[in-house]
């Protein structure tokens, strides 16, 4: 699956879209700034992801700040049975930029 812009993104929020969006950056960060995702840290990524078994062949978004720790992240979840992970491309970082 393609990687996902925020204007996509966007749009798939306003629609009120069914998918799972998860933020893989840390609490620090999170509670800085969020755009409503569920936290899941990269590095509890691991043990986190079998409580999400339903979402396997349904859309999934992860996002980080910049896109690189997402992109790990939906690297680790196909690697591990997931079909439709899409990483948010320039993260946080980029939605800000235009909805900020």
């Amino acid at each position: 699956m393609a990687d996902i812009t925020v204007q996509e993104l966007k749009q798939k929020i306003d629609n009120n879209e069914e998918f799972l969006f998860i933020d893989v950056r840390e609490t620090w960060e999170y509670e800085e700034a969020n755009i409503g995702a569920k936290l899941i840290p990269l590095g509890e990524l691991q043990g986190a992801i079998d409580d999400y078994d339903e979402w396997m062949d349904k859309e999934v978004v992860v996002h980080c700040k910049s896109g690189m720790r997402s992109a790990a992240a939906r690297d680790f979840m196909v690697r591990n049975g997931f079909e439709n992970v899409r990483n948010l491309v320039g993260g946080i970082m980029a939605w800000q930029q235009h909805y900020a």
